[in-house]
């Protein structure tokens, strides 16, 4: 599985007081390792303003245009989080994945 987290050096205009996207992503990847220990999962970092493949210039792009907030969390072509991303959702999504936690 891979999750990829997008975002930029600068903070979301409306997220002034959270953690950068890279960050973000050093904790979510910490935390999903904790909780998934079994599980592959790769955490992946994308700028907004140097994506390489066409998904993550179509991610990027939406961003730039405002549709989303960063850093913006995306797995299996699928949004699960953005802004303040919330593990709780996140997990949920793996698990629904077939993803094993942790006991």
């Amino acid at each position: 599985m891979r999750i990829t987290v997008y975002g930029a050096d600068a903070p979301c205009p409306s997220c002034l007081h959270a953690p950068s996207s890279i960050e973000t992503m050093e904790w979510l990847d910490a935390a999903i390792k904790r909780k998934f220990p079994t599980e592959t999962i790769e955490v992946h970092y994308v700028d907004i303003f140097h994506p390489v493949s066409a998904e993550e210039q179509h991610y990027a792009q939406k961003i730039l245009d405002d549709e989303y907030f960063y850093p913006l969390v995306v797995a299996d072509s699928q949004v699960i989080g953005e802004g303040d991303p919330r593990l709780k959702t996140i997990f949920t999504f793996l698990s629904d994945k077939g993803l094993k936690m942790a006991e």
